[in-house]
């Protein structure tokens, strides 16, 4: 099954059969949203998307699971992301920040962003969303959070920047400084009130820093802000 023309095609990857149902109640009752497949783990996952490869794209997506049986989130992820490239769905990683001690490899290996497993309703309707809209969705206080917490273990290799001894050597300080409050969790608005300037240069700003950092989105630019130590 595919989503209308307009509706957002959802993917719920769990092993909780209860959890998927939570979701697919909430997902099927929006106008812009509907669940198009299910699977109970990592390897059903990446052979679904396979089968829905005609019907399931960039602008649809997938709510993967960290912690599963056969294959795991992080796995799928890459899996899916080696298999489909930019034709891809975009994962939305669901976490429970407690126990999951290597989201950040999930971000490493495509995934546009992660949400708490105890987000409100309406935060994960807005995440999906986001995604859906090519965006990476990651909130503020769970990006501090997490990667205060694990900062120090992100490899030091990786697909997040260009090699080099320095990869910030190339921005202008403007730039470094939209840089910090990326990787601080701010928005784009938090972004503009603070440094005292426009949404739309700050948008700017950002474009450019996925350029010159080789960043696939956001979130890599986090990343590459925390390996260089911007926060320390």
């Amino acid at each position: 099954m595919s989503a209308p023309d307009g509706v957002i095609g959802v993917v719920l990857v769990d092993d909780q059969h209860l959890v998927r149902s939570g979701f697919r109640m909430l997902i099927d009752a929006q106008p812009d949203m509907q669940v198009v497949g299910e699977a109970a783990d990592g390897g059903a996952a990446v052979d679904l998307i396979e089968r829905l490869a005609d019907r399931v794209g960039p602008g649809d997506v997938i709510l993967m699971d960290v912690r599963m049986p056969v294959l795991d989130g992080v796995a799928a992820t890459r899996a899916i992301r080696a298999r489909r490239g930019p034709a891809s769905p975009q994962v939305l990683v669901l976490t429970t920040f407690d126990l999951d001690e290597y989201v950040h490899a999930a971000l490493h290996a495509g995934a546009s962003g992660f949400l708490l497993k105890d987000a409100r309703p309406e935060d994960l309707l807005g995440a999906v969303r986001a995604v859906a809209r090519g965006d990476a969705v990651v909130a503020p206080s769970a990006t501090r959070r997490l990667l205060d917490a694990f900062a120090g273990r992100l490899p030091v290799g990786g697909d997040t920047g260009p090699s080099g001894p320095d990869p910030l050597a190339a921005l202008t300080d403007r730039e470094r400084e939209v840089l910090v409050e990326i990787a601080r969790g701010a928005t784009n608005a938090e972004i503009a009130a603070t440094l005292y300037m426009a949404e739309g240069t700050v948008k700017t700003h950002i474009g450019r820093l996925l350029t010159k950092l080789e960043a696939r989105d956001r979130v890599a630019l986090v990343l590459v802000a925390h390996r260089a130590g911007l926060l320390t």
